[in-house]
């Protein structure tokens, strides 16, 4: 029996270069990932778009009333707009007309229209923002979370994102036992503020998470940890210092071959290899961020994301979709009352 393609919902009107770049994407995505893709947004712009492209296929349009603008308030905005673009997105995915959503609109407003459409799965406190990045092991990143949907966090929230990191690397990622970090300043338990102390105590004795300790901001990417724990203030500052110090390194080089005539040749062999180590060290190239916590697949992408960027988050989607990530989250819960059931507890 073959399998059922993945349906993609894309918030068209979501992002500075909307909708251009995202019909873009969206396109470039349904070609290279076998997917179905239903454009979310001012019906008359998206055709507008498509009209440039004379390879276009069969893409759905989805009719949507504006959306919300990245200086907007985002619960009010959602409120005065039920029919803005990301609402109808998300209203797709909770009539399983869709199977994901992505957008790079107003961060904000995705969230706060995931909960509010397809709401929390049960377990979860609070949705995180997932990142991943590579790390100094070949073929074996990183996924940080939060990374920006949460500013003050509870000890059990952070319990809760490792506890979703662990299902998410298992599934998605294909790593088998995943090894769990919480962000610190030491790696001594009694290390960092109360949030970290009494965090640690409850990872430490939680059997569903492999946790082995504190991790230092320079173990991050040291491919020690699989999943690295950390409240969305934290978490935002990272991932951004972390592009900016990859950013920074490859202009420094890109300056120096440039200083010497003599290099210039050796600097455009390297050009390639420049524009792929950025892509690396860029989490956004890999297609944004997966909001975990939501009983949906989600991809919340950078506002300035361009069209490669925005196949990459529907590859991202369908990734989450295809290794059933939402289902092995809700099973593992389920799984876990049991148990604590039968312990009597």
């Amino acid at each position: 029996m073959e399998a059922k393609r993945a349906r993609i919902a894309i918030d068209a009107m979501g992002g500075d270069y909307a909708p251009d770049e995202i019909v873009a994407g969206a396109l470039k995505a349904k070609e290279s990932f076998d997917v179905d893709i239903l454009l979310v947004g001012d019906a008359d712009a998206v055709e507008t778009s498509l009209k440039k492209y004379t390879h276009r296929t069969d893409i759905e349009i989805v009719p949507a009333e504006g959306f919300v603008d990245m200086h907007e308030e985002p619960l009010s905005a959602l409120k005065r707009k039920p029919k803005a673009s990301i609402n109808v997105a998300m209203d797709l995915v909770k009539q399983q007309r869709a199977d994901a959503v992505v957008s790079a609109g107003h961060s904000g407003a995705s969230m706060a229209a995931a909960l509010l459409r397809l709401g929390r799965l049960r377990g979860i406190d609070r949705p995180a923002i997932g990142a991943v990045l590579p790390s100094m092991t070949p073929n074996r990143p990183v996924l940080i979370l939060d990374v920006g949907a949460n500013v003050d966090c509870r000890p059990k929230f952070l319990e809760q994102f490792a506890w979703m990191g662990t299902i998410y690397s298992q599934y998605a990622l294909g790593i088998e036992k995943p090894r769990v970090g919480l962000l610190n300043i030491g790696e001594e338990p009694s290390k960092g503020n109360e949030l970290a102390v009494r965090t640690y105590q409850l990872l430490q004795e939680n059997s569903r998470i492999h946790f082995i300790g504190n991790a230092e901001g320079r173990d991050v990417l040291s491919g020690q940890f699989d999943v690295i724990v950390c409240d969305g203030f934290v978490g935002n500052v990272l991932i951004k210092f972390a592009e900016a110090v990859g950013e920074s390194m490859l202009q420094v080089c890109q300056t120096e071959l440039e200083a010497d005539a003599a290099s210039r040749i050796d600097r455009n062999l390297l050009a390639p290899s420049i524009k792929r180590i950025r892509q690396k060290i860029d989490y956004v190239e890999h297609g944004g961020g997966l909001l975990l916590g939501v009983a949906g697949v989600c991809i919340i992408g950078h506002g300035s994301s361009h069209a490669p960027i925005i196949a990459n988050a529907v590859r991202l989607a369908k990734d989450a979709i295809e290794n059933r990530v939402i289902e092995h989250l809700q099973e593992s819960h389920s799984q876990t009352l049991e148990e604590s059931a039968a312990s009597g507890q």
